[in-house]
């Protein structure tokens, strides 16, 4: 079984938040075994980066504890996660991460300026063995049992640029790096008057964002044909690595957001709630028939614990 990794030694970004347009700096440090990405904000709050700990996703998943919040963690995440990253302490400076180009590249950049080790502790990934699903028949996130994390992606939007786009790709480092890391995150020119009034946006321009005008994109050109769903599939990443583990499933989605992802990760770690205290009772019932006993693994049907 793979070791748990962190980073060799400490690193530093400085830009502007993408919502809040402010100022920020951001110092990430190797951590110890079992830590988890673990944000810590200026007056020293910590607050850790797992689904208890969201309190926001509206166009971005914003983590928080004792009133203080953390917004924008998702493309740091994707980087952390398809870098196999498990354990690093961020230090931030401002109200959110650095926007940088919009996109997880430098992030990706970033960490593996750090270097990565090994520490003397397991990685303990989540392998689905029944599909557990979210949302509507327009908007949905299901995952299916796999072998290794891999995202099936339909983005359909009317907007002439955007269209139908559909993609699929198996989440290992390389192709994370190569296909996904440098799609930029986007939006509509129409929306941003009502976005930055409600305090989003603040910081977007054509240097960290696609802006997406009537007929064509304000910026010189796409990255990719379908940046867009790169994109999203890119911010699912990052959310999926809110559950703390690497995820071992074939997730599919269709207009989905950072809601539905963090729906996905709370259904998730509701089954894995389950099943231990499933497994705690078990252990606890005296010893029974092999005819009068239930399933034979001790796991509910949805998911196990590698």
């Amino acid at each position: 079984m793979d070791q748990q990794q962190t980073l060799r030694h400490p690193v530093e970004l400085a830009g502007i938040g993408l919502h809040s347009g402010d100022p920020v700096a951001m110092r990430i440090s190797p951590a110890g075994a079992d830590t988890g990405v673990l944000f810590r904000a200026s007056d020293g709050t910590l607050i850790p980066a797992n689904a208890d700990h969201v309190v926001d996703t509206n166009s971005a998943t914003t983590i928080g504890a004792f009133g203080v919040r953390v917004r924008t963690i998702e493309h740091l995440m994707a980087a952390a996660a398809a870098l196999g990253i498990d354990n690093m302490v961020v230090d931030i400076e401002g109200p959110e991460v650095p926007a940088a180009d919009g996109s997880a590249r430098p992030f990706i950049e970033l960490l593996r300026s750090a270097g990565r080790v090994s520490l003397p502790a397991a990685r303990r990934p989540l392998a689905i063995s029944e599909p557990i699903r979210v949302g509507t028949e327009s908007r949905w996130l299901e995952v299916l049992p796999a072998d290794s994390l891999r995202v099936s992606y339909t983005l359909d939007n009317n907007h002439p640029i955007i269209g139908l786009q559909v993609g699929t790709y198996g989440i290992t480092e390389d192709v994370f790096d190569q296909e996904l890391a440098a799609a930029r995150t986007y939006g509509f020119l129409r929306d941003v008057p009502a976005m930055r009034q409600n305090g989003l946006a603040r910081g977007g321009s054509l240097e960290n964002a696609v802006v997406v005008g009537k007929r064509s994109v304000l910026n010189d050109s796409l990255r990719f044909p379908d940046e867009f769903v790169r994109h999203k599939i890119l911010d699912l990443v990052g959310d999926l690595f809110l559950l703390g583990r690497p995820l071992r499933a074939h997730v599919v989605g269709r207009n989905a957001g950072h809601a539905l992802n963090h729906q996905l990760v709370v259904a998730i770690q509701k089954a894995v709630a389950a099943d231990r205290r499933r497994t705690a009772a078990r252990t606890i019932r005296p010893a029974v028939p092999a005819a009068v006993g239930s399933t034979s693994d001790g796991f509910l049907p949805g998911i196990a614990a590698l």
